[in-house]
């Protein structure tokens, strides 16, 4: 899910660069304030950080948090301004700030797959990236996650947005392909396919990392709090390593923990969410938990570069980091 839009507003950032930082002490117990942005509602994905507050996680790091669902553009305005030292983003939303002079570091990735897949009804026979060719592909619109993966899907197998007509639909992909409005929809890949199979829907599905890596959402800070507190971001990332451990290995505790943060999660078909949360899970593992990996930095510059939202390369040694992992 993830929702989220492409454009930063560099005058926003600049406006709030003389605010006071929201990150300070707590006398209770001398536990740092941390207001962390995540860019959507409350939803079953966020289960990690559910997990990290009940398990006493946060605390053990010296750390209270406070879940903030706003838009990600807001976010990474603000953590450039160093008005936020911390927030989940996606990959390309580094790069588009980085580009714009904002001081953003993405310093541990949560999910190690992008979560985007491009998914049709079986009977379209869309089975690979180059039997998109001619199709109408349905997308909440030219921007986000949803946008990026599209695009980076359709450069694996030689094509580009002309090869392919864009429907602008809002969220609406479930819908848009269950009515045939679209013969393929750009959707998340731990949401939509799963309401889809359930409504009976048998479909393809085209997951953007089973054909290029990309960077994805991960935990960001800013250069300032880097240089003058990186005790507290090693904290941050090591929270985050522990949360994704713990939830990897604890599912169904992680589901009932969420109960509480989730508004009607108790109401919603538990078979769903937890297919939800299972996928989910698969995008996140890896080898070493928020490990950044330059491959995936290289091939999401090079797909903005292509996308033409990056007028030139970037120093990319400078957008991420893995010096605070465990």
């Amino acid at each position: 899910m993830f929702k989220k839009f492409v454009y930063l507003t560099l005058g926003l950032a600049l406006a709030l660069s003389a605010c006071v930082p929201s990150t300070s002490g707590n006398g209770a117990g001398n536990l740092v304030h941390v207001k962390l942005p995540l860019g959507y509602i409350p939803n079953i994905q966020f289960a990690p950080l559910y997990v990290a507050v009940e398990k006493g996680i946060f605390a053990e790091a010296g750390i209270e948090i406070e879940f903030d669902y706003s838009f990600e553009t807001d976010a990474m305005a603000l953590v450039g301004a160093d008005e936020l030292q911390f927030a989940v983003v996606s990959g390309e939303q580094i790069l588009l700030a980085r580009a714009q002079g904002l001081p953003v570091v993405y310093v541990a990735a949560w999910y190690q797959k992008y979560p985007v897949a491009v998914v049709s009804k079986a009977e379209q026979g869309i089975a690979a990236p180059a039997d998109l060719k001619g199709k109408t592909i349905g997308l909440p619109g030219t921007f986000g996650a949803n946008y990026i993966g599209l695009d980076a899907l359709l450069f694996s197998a030689g094509l580009t947005e002309k090869d392919v007509t864009l429907d602008s639909i809002g969220f609406t992909q479930v819908e848009s392909l269950a009515t045939d409005r679209d013969e393929a929809v750009s959707v998340y890949a731990a949401n939509e396919p799963v309401q889809l199979r359930a409504q009976g829907y048998e479909i393809n599905e085209l997951l953007v990392a089973d054909y290029v890596q990309l960077a994805s959402n991960g935990l960001i800070t800013n250069e300032k709090t880097i240089a003058e507190n990186p005790d507290l971001v090693k904290r941050m990332v090591s929270v985050l390593v522990k949360a994704l451990e713990y939830t990897i290995a604890n599912p169904n505790e992680a589901y009932e923990i969420s109960r509480k943060y989730v508004e009607n999660l108790a109401e919603a078909d538990e078979s769903v969410q937890k297919e939800v949360l299972a996928r989910s899970m698969e995008l996140w593992k890896a080898e070493r938990l928020g490990f950044c990996d330059m491959q995936a930095w290289q091939n999401m510059q090079e797909t903005l570069l292509k996308m033409g939202l990056l007028t030139a390369p970037l120093d990319l040694s400078k957008a991420f980091t893995n010096e605070f992992l465990p």
